[in-house]
């Protein structure tokens, strides 16, 4: 199961759930994507678009989904009453072949990045997207590899 707080309201209630349905000595694992630091796709996105915009930073997944890092998602497997809890990273990499191949998700105008772009008139889009073009790591033959980062969590019943 995918616990972010945009899918899931209310975590706690979710993992409590899936301790107390599962099997005394059965597993419980989720994973959720590290917005705050690991989705650099997201990251690159959010750093570009507070600098020209202040309040685009409340919109930012890394701000919003505080559960997204390992301290928290030991402390709710904790508190749901499981043991044997472990954390661990998922690197997933992410090559976009170009720069249009990487921006071209932010206008699809769902969820917030894209939702964000979206809203914004001709101009101001064409200045994000010019800022995060110019600070995005590029190799010799113009792609840009990023890492998508996960944290896979577990704990025992």
């Amino acid at each position: 199961m995918r616990i972010i707080t945009s899918f899931v309201p209310e975590p706690d209630k979710a993992v409590s759930e899936m301790a107390r349905v599962v099997r005394p000595g059965g597993t419980v694992a989720a994973y959720v994507w590290d917005y705050a630091d690991g989705m650099q796709m997201m990251r690159h996105f959010w750093d570009a678009a507070g600098a020209l915009d202040p309040s685009a930073r409340e919109l930012d997944e890394g701000r919003r989904f505080p559960l997204c890092k390992p301290e928290p998602l030991t402390n709710l497997f904790y508190t749901s009453g499981l043991e044997k809890i472990e954390v661990r990273a998922i690197y997933v990499p992410t090559v976009f072949h170009d720069f249009d191949d990487y921006w071209s998700p932010f206008l699809r105008g769902q969820v917030p990045a894209p939702g964000y772009a979206m809203s914004l008139d001709q101009e101001r889009r064409a200045a994000l997207r010019e800022r995060i073009r110019v600070s995005l790591p590029t190799d010799s033959e113009g792609r840009h590899q990023l890492i998508a980062r996960a944290w896979a969590v577990r704990g025992v019943r």
